[in-house]
């Protein structure tokens, strides 16, 4: 009777307890927006970046979940840790001296940018390799492993929505339930149904190159550099140009292996320093690290958009 491993990143349903299984030993890590495991160091922003990590040691299937627990938490504080210590009264003698306001700095909102709509259905034409997991969040559900020819009766249970993370909660955007533990909030169940699910998504169009006009961008900042990131899925790497043509532009041509290309003049809302930026093309995005030629808080990325009154932090996201 086949069980279903219980590693994380593995999930795989399995006959053989000697099968090779490959998983994360270590707990989750969400820290500061950004996510990843601690038994590993890739670090993303997007909880399907998180998602597609791949596993980082080979051991055998288990039924039993034996990935430590999250670290302890600090000890409570007392009273007399958290009230602030009494000012002395001032005299004649000793006249009172109040610090110097501190300039308010608010963090920008961490509520992720919707992602690109998925397909809605799987191409008829194309066969469902067995073990196959369904694409749609929160679902999880595996093709069967000796396969079969009909799908009536499936029922896909899922979230249309973004994964949320904040203040230390866990849940989704699109329903209103939230918890604490990573392990509970992969088993919220989903909030939407579909007749199917979604092994495979429609067949991609081989015909004329789709122009993208825009894609989702977020970015955040330190005292001399801006990390902005574009996502854009399958990049190819061999024929895509990234090119610091001037201190406030930055010329992309961005072609993916899915018939897609994004190609612009992206304009900089500050200057930078064209000798010392660059970019990094990875599996979902391309990563730009641009180094400031004065030093000035960016607002927006580009110049074109629309800035706000907020003060932002450095060091934290700005999502677009």
């Amino acid at each position: 009777m086949a069980q279903k491993c219980v590693h994380k990143g593995c999930g795989k349903k399995f006959t053989d307890p000697e099968e090779d299984c490959h998983f994360h030993p270590g707990p989750p890590i969400f820290h500061e927006g950004q996510k990843g495991w601690k038994c590993c160091k890739p670090r993303y922003l997007t909880f399907d970046e998180f998602l597609s990590i791949p596993p980082c040691t080979t051991g055998k299937h288990s039924t039993v979940d034996d990935t430590p627990g999250p670290d302890p938490s600090p000890p409570s504080k007392t009273l007399e840790d958290i009230l602030p210590a009494p000012r002395p009264i001032a005299t004649k003698e000793t006249p009172q001296t109040l610090p110097a306001p501190q300039a308010a700095i608010t963090a920008p909102p961490t509520v992720p940018s919707p992602a690109p709509p998925e397909s809605e259905s799987d191409d008829p034409s194309v066969g469902i390799l067995p073990n196959t997991t369904c694409r749609r969040r929160g679902c999880n559900v595996t093709s069967p492993a000796e396969g079969k020819t009909s799908r009536d009766g499936e029922e896909c249970i899922y979230h249309p929505g973004q994964a949320l993370f904040h203040e230390g909660s866990k849940g989704w955007t699109c329903c209103k339930r939230r918890v604490l533990e990573f392990d509970e909030f992969m088993k919220i169940e989903g909030c939407k149904r579909k007749n199917k699910h979604l092994f495979l998504g429609a067949k991609k169009n081989s015909g004329k190159e789709e122009a993208l006009m825009e894609v989702r961008h977020d970015f955040y900042q330190t005292t001399t550099t801006v990390i902005a990131s574009l996502y854009l899925k399958k990049i190819d790497k061999e024929r895509a140009k990234v090119d610091f043509t001037s201190p406030t532009t930055v010329t992309l041509d961005l072609p993916t292996a899915d018939n897609r290309r994004y190609a612009t003049e992206l304009p900089l809302f500050g200057r930078i320093d064209t000798t010392k930026s660059k970019a990094k093309i990875m599996g979902t995005k391309l990563e730009m690290t641009l180094f400031k030629a004065d030093g000035l808080s960016w607002p927006t990325l580009r110049s074109d958009e629309q800035g706000t009154s907020e003060i932002i932090q450095v060091g934290g996201p700005r999502k677009a």
